[in-house]
């Protein structure tokens, strides 16, 4: 950051905070910055995508093997090569008992403990060029071919709401669990 874009950030934010101050109440707590607004529920509706371990907020939708071979091949490859083993980015496929050894790969079919987060960060955050882009079919079929990939489905199978949540990912007890009462478990 040039100093020109610094000083123009700093008298920003200290006019921000003036503002603020000059609404405080008898508690001296400032009541805002005077910027912004509040968001309307549409538009936390349209960031509210997450996807719970239980598969609670799971989208309807569809997504078989066979398809999402397809979605892959036309999205997803290019980073993760065409097998999800390959790269140039994080390799997707295999590592299978390596996670006690001096060298771990980490994958989805080695290390993810909940198959329901592996749709909510596909579906968040892939395919990395224009993430959010992919249809909630595209994504249950990309999750479908990847866990076939990683020979936890067979090849004829179909992931949905219903579905997904029930699969049994290799490493789910492989975790500490988290004591926090407001962790969901």
């Amino acid at each position: 950051m040039s100093r020109t874009a610094a000083a123009v950030w700093v008298i920003t934010l200290g006019s921000a905070w003036l503002a603020g101050s000059a609404l405080a109440g008898d508690n001296n707590i400032p009541l805002g910055y005077g910027f912004g607004r509040s968001p309307a529920e549409k538009e936390i509706q349209i960031w509210d995508i997450d996807v719970a371990p239980t598969g609670v907020g799971l989208p309807p939708g569809r997504g078989t093997v066979t398809q999402g071979a397809a979605v892959f091949s036309a999205k997803c490859a290019v980073c993760h090569g065409p097998t999800g083993q390959e790269g140039p980015m994080d390799r997707l496929v295999g590592g299978q008992g390596t996670l006690t050894t001096g060298q771990p790969i980490k994958t989805i079919g080695s290390y993810w403990p909940y198959a329901t987060t592996l749709f909510d960060y596909v579906r968040r955050a892939m395919p990395f060029p224009a993430p959010q882009s992919l249809t909630a079919d595209e994504v249950y079929a990309v999750v479908a071919w990847l866990l076939h990939q990683n020979g936890i489905l067979p090849a004829d199978a179909a992931l949905d709401a219903r579905t997904l949540p029930a699969v049994q990912m290799p490493n789910r007890t492989g975790f500490t669990p988290d004591p926090r009462p407001d962790v969901l478990k």
